[in-house]
């Protein structure tokens, strides 16, 4: 780290890479931006692979692994990139099948119904909803979280509890903002409504992450050992250190905007309560 403020400024993952056996990377954002997937980034992973390390893609999509592996393989992200995929829709599985026979109001688009398929609940209108399950906006392309206050309202009204498949407020997509159901969580909340997270940078995604190394690897991997890459600082950095890992953070995603300032990387960082091992543009060897 050096006499230097901040955390250490480096030009690619190789330069720290030989302290650890595994990465936990961020996906949208840093192997892909929702349209095309960053070359560098997945000749990165490669590397490591082939150095002897484990790989474990870590993300918010509210959908089981298996659709977001076919996500990838649609964007040429190569299976040799990584061991293992974890998402926030295998642990939002669990948390419905915790509430088995349930009526359940679904909010969000109809591409993320995999994440409930073949599990015990009756889909219902909010009217009888015994709770919610929140995946998105219906039309994230066009609406915004102020489209949904009125329905929000009504859920409140009703006391109901809200699962949160996907914590992401915004991710990028082909260069554009893109609003996700953290940002409609975050107004159920504002509305004194309880909601139930299941992605990062909530424990349960990062305890299934460490269950993923230790298959991968034959033998459970120290946390000292494993490096949490992404670009989100509340979702990412907060969560990853909240399970006592180091964090490498990506400049060129969601925060762009202040990627290139070091100084407001700092404010930022210091208002998270985080303190990243180091920060690199783009995920690069």
């Amino acid at each position: 780290m050096g006499e230097n403020v901040g955390p250490r400024r480096i030009a690619g993952l190789s330069e720290i890479a030989g302290d650890y056996r595994g990465l936990l990377c961020d996906v949208w954002g840093v192997v892909h931006n929702g349209v095309e997937a960053h070359e560098r980034a997945v000749e990165t992973l490669r590397c490591f692979r082939d150095g002897g390390g484990r790989v474990v893609l870590i993300t918010n999509a509210p959908r089981p692994a298996r659709q977001v592996r076919e996500q990838l393989r649609g964007l040429h992200v190569a299976d040799a990139a990584y061991d293992a995929i974890v998402s926030s829709g295998d642990v939002t599985r669990n948390l419905i099948a915790a509430r088995a026979g349930a009526a359940m109001y679904h909010l969000g688009p109809d591409r993320d119904m995999p994440v409930f398929e073949g599990l015990d609940f009756t889909l219902v209108s909010p009217e009888r909803a015994e709770f919610a399950l929140l995946t998105g906006l219906f039309n994230d392309e066009v609406e915004t979280p102020d489209d949904y206050r009125e329905l929000l309202a009504e859920l409140r009204a009703r006391d109901l509890e809200v699962i949160c498949a996907n914590p992401d407020i915004v991710v990028e997509r082909g260069g554009r903002h893109i609003y996700c159901a953290g940002a409609l969580a975050q107004g159920y909340e504002a509305l004194g409504g309880t909601v139930v997270y299941a992605g990062k940078p909530h424990p349960p995604i990062y305890e299934m992450a460490l269950r993923l190394f230790a298959e991968a690897s034959g033998r459970p991997m120290a946390k000292r050992k494993i490096l949490a890459i992404g670009d989100g600082i509340g979702t990412d950095l907060v969560g990853a250190a909240a399970a006592g890992l180091d964090t490498l953070f990506i400049t060129s995603g969601i925060h762009a905007d202040a990627g290139n300032s070091p100084a407001r990387l700092e404010r930022l960082f210091a208002d998270a309560g985080v303190a990243p091992r180091a920060v690199l543009e783009a995920l690069v060897w």
